[in-house]
């Protein structure tokens, strides 16, 4: 491509478009040449035309100089970050969604794997939830909501810009009615179950839609069982299992606001009955079930993520080795682990290895079942390994 005459230049250093040339989109402050392009002479989220060390056009991306990642590459074409790019990629991604969910209820736009970066868009009907995570993206924040208006039609669109990776980026956090009116909760439909979320304070944008695929394989495990959801949010997993048979599900979370939803949830789909739950932190909560011997048929650990940074590594992987260790001590004899992580720092293999040396630990047997990973809404750049970050492991653990 060649160079925009609207838009500046940033020049990378020799060699340092190999990871751009393999598809990768970062572009980190040390790869820049400041020599020619001193990253002090551009704003926060403007937008460059990215060159190679001999001028080659390498793609449009805008630019953070207080950011490690100094640039994000969004288009290898010459195409401006605008409202027309944007439409056009939201109209590529929602082709996916309609294609493969029965109802618009999903995870519309996911970063960098959607042609996005610094954004994601959750949709609840009528109802769409944006976080915006970068300058870039934060540049264009107008466009980018009248393009979901003009996309989507939707009754309201919520700006859910609270999340701390903005401090990185050195914006501030809000939340903000971008347009219409988003109402304090909203409903959802997930493989079948109802459940009604709270788009302006709950989690992320209201709920985890990256677990759906994973909880569609609950029916084959739960029927007449009794099932412990650990960190269990507003019940995606414990109404779900009560939808499909279990006898009684038991909640576990430190929110009572969550656990007033979680049972909400639980009426909605007419299971009430059969739901508990528990308030407290997750770790006292099992010693608590462990002295009472309780014990149950399955167990579900979907906690939140004990690797958010690098140097976490170390601290994280004895907390999921203890988080499971424990959870085994309440498995029945011949129970169903579900054990999950959403660490994108904990390598896929290493969680499996960690349950098996917490199942060696209280000496019982484990059989490795199948795997789960993020629902097909939350694609995966071939690039960018941070964009694979979710794990499921489905284990039944046995007496020694």
């Amino acid at each position: 491509m060649s160079s925009s005459p609207t838009l500046a230049v940033l020049r990378l250093k020799k060699n340092e478009d190999r990871r751009l040339r393999a598809g990768h989109p970062w572009i980190y402050s040390n790869e820049v040449d400041t020599q020619v392009t001193p990253l002090t002479g551009f704003a926060p989220g403007q937008q460059v035309v990215v060159e190679s060390h001999g001028g080659k056009g390498m793609g449009l991306a805008y630019v953070n100089p207080h950011s490690l990642i100094a640039a994000r590459l969004f288009n290898r074409e010459e195409h401006p970050l605008d409202r027309p790019l944007i439409v056009h990629r939201l109209k590529i991604a929602l082709g996916l969604r309609e294609r493969l969910f029965p109802t618009p209820h999903y995870r519309l736009i996911h970063g960098e794997a959607d042609g996005l970066p610094g954004l994601v868009v959750d949709r609840y009907g009528d109802i769409i939830v944006a976080q915006v995570t970068t300058a870039g993206m934060e540049a264009v924040r107008d466009e980018l909501v009248d393009a979901l208006v003009r996309t989507l039609k939707p009754l309201g669109v919520l700006l859910r810009n609270d999340t701390s990776s903005r401090d990185m980026e050195g914006l501030p956090r809000d939340v903000e009615l971008a347009y219409g009116e988003v109402p304090e909760q909203v409903e959802l439909i997930e493989n079948g179950a109802r459940f009604m979320v709270r788009p302006w304070d709950g989690q992320k944008t209201g709920w985890f839609y990256d677990q759906a695929d994973n909880r569609a394989r609950l029916p084959r495990y739960v029927k007449g069982a009794r099932v412990l959801d650990l960190f269990s949010y507003m019940g995606g997993w414990g109404v779900q299992a009560l939808r499909h048979g279990a006898s009684e599900s038991v909640c576990v979370d430190s929110s009572s606001l969550a656990l007033h939803q979680c049972r909400a949830n639980a009426d909605l789909n007419g299971v009430g009955e059969g739901l508990r739950t528990l308030e407290g932190d997750v770790f006292e909560v099992l010693k608590g079930l462990r002295e009472e011997r309780e014990r149950f048929d399955v167990v579900v650990c979907d906690p939140p993520a004990f690797m958010k940074r690098r140097k976490d590594v170390q601290a994280g992987l004895e907390a999921y080795r203890r988080v499971n260790q424990m959870a085994m001590q309440v498995l029945a004899r011949d129970g169903i682990l579900i054990s999950c992580s959403c660490s994108h720092h904990l390598q896929r293999d290493k969680l499996p290895e960690l349950m098996w040396a917490a199942a060696r630990h209280v000496d019982r047997n484990m059989q490795i079942l199948e795997f789960g990973r993020q629902g097909v809404d939350h694609p995966i750049h071939p690039a960018i390994p941070e964009t694979d970050y979710l794990k499921a492991v489905y284990a039944r653990l046995l007496p020694a």
